[in-house]
């Protein structure tokens, strides 16, 4: 089994990938900014000042690059927005940076990115030969693939994953668009025609253990499931799954607008995204239409 050190490990999918590959008994350490429990297989880094102990690296066979701020938990001021980038570009330049100074063997990066690479088309299906958006969504996710792929100058092998809408209800969009619909106040968002790039998390976490084991499988591909929706679409799913009415109207884009800034392209922005070139590799999503996935997550 290949060793396999996590960035980002603290976050939802890092907690879940990392469980089950120690439940398939994979070796599994990780990079983190704290290690209140002491524990041994953890190693502390700082992306800000530059800092990594440089024994994180020993016995390594692959790296997941899961590290990053979270894009929509603060209003995007310029230094906010710095933020969000450094924590994708300089994290793994940092790691980068080590492998070139010491000994490693390290043949492996799997890393996230985002469907805000392409940002807002209308109903356009976006594959993967797009170019990326010229917008701060955009350019955030071209830095950070860019960075990545400088692991090719060490000749390491490279899988990056744009990642859509990440449903749980332990944390990201959903709990947020369904505490409105529970206390009986949710409507679509904007036009509610904007297509929303949506995928379960437990595909998530299968489609990294599956790119961990598929040593071919390279470049870059969606990580969304094949049936996207619109946000109409998705609130009515998930008021029907919370037996709950939809009775008011839609939330104005103006509005939206004002309270959250250019931040609002991240719900009014319409991304409709395809599974297709992950799923002729041969990977079969368990949750492929949002009802399904929605009976999963609340029953």
């Amino acid at each position: 089994m290949p060793h396999v050190l996590i960035t980002g490990a603290s976050g939802l999918i890092g907690r879940k990938l990392s469980a089950l590959l120690l439940s398939k008994n994979y070796k599994v350490s990780y990079l983190s900014r704290s290690n209140s429990r002491n524990d041994a297989s953890t190693f502390l880094w700082d992306v800000d000042k530059g800092t990594i102990d440089e024994r994180c690296l020993d016995g390594v066979d692959l790296i997941v690059h899961l590290a990053g701020a979270g894009v929509a938990e603060k209003r995007w001021t310029k230094k906010r927005k710095k933020e969000i980038i450094d924590s994708r570009v300089k994290s793994i330049e940092l790691i980068y940076d080590l492998m070139h100074k010491r000994p490693h063997q390290v043949k492996r990066i799997i890393s996230a990115s985002a469907t805000g690479y392409y940002s807002s088309h209308g109903d356009m299906m976006l594959t993967e030969e797009m170019a990326p958006a010229r917008n701060f969504l955009g350019r955030c996710c071209h830095l950070w693939e860019q960075a990545v792929d400088k692991g090719h100058e060490l000749g390491l092998s490279i899988t990056k994953f744009r990642t859509g809408v990440v449903l749980s209800t332990e944390g990201g969009a959903l709990p947020v668009m369904a505490r409105p619909v529970k206390l009986g106040f949710g409507a679509p968002l904007g036009n509610g025609k904007q297509w929303v790039p949506w995928i379960h998390e437990q595909d998530v976490v299968d489609l990294y253990f599956y790119a961990i084991e598929n040593t071919d499988l390279q470049g870059v591909y969606n990580m969304v499931a094949p049936n996207p929706v619109n946000n109409k679409q998705l609130t009515k799913a998930i008021a029907k799954q919370l037996h709950r009415p939809l009775w008011l109207p839609n939330v104005p884009a103006a509005v939206l607008k004002l309270l959250l800034g250019e931040m609002s392209l991240v719900v009014l922005g319409s991304t409709r995204v395809s599974a297709a070139k992950i799923e002729q590799t041969g990977f079969r999503f368990k949750y492929v239409n949002i009802e399904d996935a929605l009976k999963d997550l609340y029953e």
